[in-house]
């Protein structure tokens, strides 16, 4: 563990976004918190974890706000310093008035991430809880948010004791081998290791799998809307916001560049992209538009295509088609629009281009809400987006980790294979170092800065 200062500085922030509101917090984390406390309200007792309401002054005793106090004793808070909010009313000039009398008294500005950086310091967090902490705030999907909430309370932490565990009963039993080589050890020792290293193998490789999968849906879903033009993309658009987002026209080609809206569909974050008509094109400004909309498709985890009812099969929805079929991995979502029409589309030759699709087809007229029949279809999706009990690597850092580890792990079940068990051992030691790195602090200061100055002011 990094030591810390005897004397740290006392540390202040509006821990609240800037703007109007209810209320806005001053928070403070240091030896004079409560000193600063007792010189702005003029009150010398507070109870620790209670909260009071006091009057706020300045230096020249001018009354600033009516608020209320909380006081976190060192070592039961956050920072396991003694803490200090200060609850006023919100506002942009009296809590900046209160923040500047915290300042006048003493206390520093808090850098961004100042206080998570000082829990972790003074080891109230370890580097697994403070990632999780990061991914919490930044989280677009209510099931992962449920996930880092497990792991800021330790799941990760404890994950990674279960696994230095069995690793370390892993090289006990290989030094036994090793210093008591003539000894009569039991049989089945060696077989015995090789069961116990692949079963931590499976979980890691599970672990990473997961990890790999589910961390992607940190930003949530993206969705592009895409077809030929003027086949009701923009109309669709609106009617899913149940607003003129999207410039609507009889001529084709109307959108040249695409439109972004995000919506909130199960939980989770889901930004709709509504793209331009895809056709070979010999317009350059068109041409563009094009290009950027193959790109939303395959950079999109949903791609939903609209083909129109009341037109028959041509040669621009065939080359969607052949387009779409070198995105049959994603998840398609097939919308014949115009179903108030006369049909005349063939709809079967367009199921059967696409045999791989998971999501239903959906029939409907883009003039009426769409957004309750969208909703529907994409539900068995977002219900496949469970996260569970799953312990997820949220950072590329700690899947990097568990890369070397595996690899440290395979090099160690080949040296226990050929009964090579000084290697085995090292390889063992190897993997024990990588797998540390998930929950052990970094060595810098300077890592630590940048580590911590991705997070808001007040944490």
């Amino acid at each position: 563990m990094i030591s810390t200062s005897p004397n740290p500085s006392t540390i202040v922030a509006i821990a609240t976004p800037p703007g109007l509101g209810a209320i806005a917090i001053v928070k403070m984390s240091g030896p004079k918190s409560l000193e600063i406390l007792q010189a702005l309200s003029k009150r010398a007792h507070f109870t620790p974890r209670h909260a009071t309401l006091i009057s706020v002054y300045d230096a020249q005793n001018a009354l600033l706000d009516e608020c209320l106090a909380l006081y976190f004793k060192a070592p039961y808070s956050y920072t396991a310093e003694d803490v200090v909010e200060i609850q006023c009313h919100g506002g942009l000039v009296v809590t900046r008035l209160i923040l500047e009398a915290c300042l006048a008294q003493g206390a520093i500005l808090a850098q961004n991430g100042a206080f998570t950086k000082r829990a972790f310091l003074n080891g109230r967090l370890d580097m697994s809880q403070v990632d999780a902490l990061a991914r919490i705030l930044e989280a677009k999907n209510a099931n992962y948010a449920k996930t880092m909430a497990r792991q800021l309370k330790g799941a990760l932490k404890d994950f990674v004791h279960m696994i230095r565990h069995a690793l370390l009963e892993l090289l006990a039993s290989s030094e036994v081998l090793i210093d008591y080589a003539e000894e009569d050890l039991p049989l089945d020792l060696n077989t015995s290791m090789q069961t116990k290293l692949q079963q931590t193998l499976n979980k890691l490789q599970s672990t990473l799998s997961i990890s790999q999968s589910k961390a992607a849906h940190l930003e949530g879903y993206r969705l592009s809307i895409v077809g030929k033009p003027n086949v009701g993309k923009s109309s669709f658009l609106n009617a899913l916001l149940l607003e003129e987002r999207a410039l609507v026209s009889e001529i084709a080609g109307t959108t040249r560049d695409t439109i972004e809206e995000v919506i909130n569909l199960h939980g989770s974050s889901l930004r709709i992209i509504d793209t331009a008509g895809i056709r070979p094109s010999e317009d350059k400004i068109e041409s563009l538009g094009i290009a950027k909309s193959l790109q939303s498709m395959q950079e999109s985890d949903i791609i939903v295509i609209l083909f129109d009812l009341s037109r028959p099969l041509d040669d621009q929805d065939k080359y969607i088609l052949e387009l779409l079929q070198a995105q049959s991995h994603k998840n398609l979502c097939l919308i014949f629009n115009k179903n108030d029409c006369p049909f005349q589309l063939d709809t079967q030759a367009i199921l059967d281009a696409l045999p791989s699709l998971r999501l239903p087809p959906l029939f409907l007229n883009t003039k009426e809400p769409c957004l309750p029949l969208l909703k529907e279809a994409l539900k068995p999706l977002f219900e496949e987006d469970n996260f569970n009990d799953d312990v997820i690597l949220a950072s590329l850092n700690q899947q990097e980790a568990l890369e070397r580890t595996i690899a440290h792990l395979q090099e160690a079940t080949r040296t226990l294979e050929d009964s090579e068990l000084e290697l085995f051992s090292y390889h063992l030691k190897d993997a024990l170092e990588s797998i540390a790195t998930i929950t052990k602090p970094y060595q810098t200061e300077e890592m630590l800065d940048a580590l911590f100055s991705q997070f808001c002011l007040g944490k």
